[in-house]
């Protein structure tokens, strides 16, 4: 499973790709590249022998409706005629992702001075992250061609949800991570793995060696390497999932974290394929990006009006979005820039009041990501960038317990008292 890219198989017509059973991936017909059209077959490769572009997934969607959807499993597979999936997927030992809850924040809509404000909740997932979804979705393509190792170079939440991932489905996996990650995700994963890698370096450097190893090692599945275009196509299950909890409709506003800005550019995604399915009616929207200032190349892209994505190197306490070169960063601004949205970016100071804003208005503990998209959320209400009167969502991606290090200074007793009752009314509670 080497992926050698030039040695991928072309083709101008709807390719395949020998030794891959019928259904494999679902209704997936190619893969193509998402610079110069490019068809390439189904299988472990990721870029366009042509011009060297990213590579994703083609469908020929067959007619889908709401109420087949709505009859499927409360997870992702609801949507598996969406995704590059065979349809005895529910067969396959996995863990199950998604169909996490939207909820109405009307408290934090009022502090914020929103009219209608969701959050899409994704901190309950198997993992307690988004990156449950993705993870899904390669290791189904990693079994159906034909990977021994399961793979990948993570900021943590992405470590998380392989290494559990390839412990429910029984095969070797191997996680590499930056050496000075968040303790709590080190944890999360060596518990599901004793193949647990620390690089000293940062994610770049990690995803390099990654890359490097996915071109030399037979059977290695790399989710966001060498399966990628697999991988990314699970975030589309949010935009579903949005929809459909909304009574099959489009919000008018998102706000979306940025690492690699795959999340962001496959809920527009998935937003079109519904559109385009007759599944939602068809209305304007808004995408706005959120990043950490700490590493925010393209909210400074995006100010700058520019299309170029200058590398960073990353210093913020958002750590799962510490990637210093987005891979799909130069798509993030094309879609705020089409719809009308923006890329914002919030300090560290911020991201912690983000956190315990959230925290203190809805009851949901976020980590460093989901507390960067609510500071960004507050930010561009103030800056007059979104809409207020619009109805908006934000996508909170994972638990707070999992970055602990980034608030516990923050948070803290109102009071440490005597055990009596005058020494608790002194406090004045």
């Amino acid at each position: 499973m080497s992926a050698v890219v030039t040695e991928s198989p072309e083709t101008t017509e709807t390719p395949t790709q020998p030794g891959l059973r019928d259904g494999a991936f679902g209704n997936a017909t190619s893969l193509s590249c998402r610079e110069c059209g490019h068809l390439v077959a189904l299988g472990p490769f990721y870029a366009c022998p042509e011009c060297f572009g990213p590579l994703e997934i083609t469908y020929d969607f067959p007619q889908v409706t709401r109420e087949e959807i709505e009859a499927g499993p409360r997870n992702i597979w609801r949507y598996k005629a969406l995704l590059p999936v065979p349809t005895d997927i529910e067969t396959s030992p996995n863990t199950e992702p998604g169909f996490t809850r939207l909820l109405a924040a009307d408290n934090l809509g009022r502090e914020l001075g929103i009219a209608k404000l969701w959050v899409k909740d994704d901190s309950t997932n198997p993992t307690n992250s988004f990156k449950d979804r993705v993870v899904a979705c390669a290791l189904s393509a990693a079994r159906e061609l034909g990977a021994t190792t399961f793979a990948c170079p993570s900021t943590g939440n992405l470590a998380n949800a392989v290494a559990a991932a390839g412990a429910r489905a029984g095969i070797k996996t191997v996680v590499f991570i930056p050496s000075n990650l968040e303790t709590p995700k080190q944890v999360n994963s060596a518990i599901f793995t004793e193949n647990l890698v620390a690089v000293d370096g940062n994610y770049d450097d990690v995803n390099k060696l990654a890359s490097e190893i996915a071109g030399e090692e037979e059977g290695w599945a790399f989710v966001n390497v060498n399966v990628r275009p697999y991988y990314a196509e699970g975030s589309k299950t949010l935009g579903y999932e949005i929809a459909e909890q909304l009574g099959w409709r489009l919000p008018d506003q998102v706000v979306i974290p940025v690492a690699s800005g795959s999340q962001l550019t496959k809920v527009d995604k998935a937003f079109q394929e519904l559109i385009k399915l007759g599944l939602v009616e068809d209305k304007a929207y808004r995408i706005f990006g959120a990043q950490a200032t700490g590493c925010g190349p393209v909210a400074t892209a995006y100010k700058a009006g520019v299309d170029a994505i200058r590398p960073v190197k990353p210093d913020t306490i958002a750590k799962s979005l510490a990637i210093g070169n987005p891979a799909d960063g130069i798509y993030v601004l094309d879609i705020a820039r089409r719809t009308g949205g923006a890329v914002e970016e919030v300090t560290d100071d911020e991201i912690r009041e983000g956190i315990v804003l959230l925290a203190r208005t809805e009851g949901i503990f976020t980590e460093t990501a989901g507390g960067t998209t609510t500071a960004v959320t507050k930010k561009l209400v103030e800056t007059g960038q979104l809409d207020p009167n619009l109805e908006t969502v934000i996508i909170n991606t994972g638990h707070g317990l999992k970055t602990l290090d980034s608030i516990s200074g923050q948070v803290g007793p109102a009071a440490t008292i005597a055990p009596s009752y005058d020494a608790f009314k002194a406090t004045g509670l």
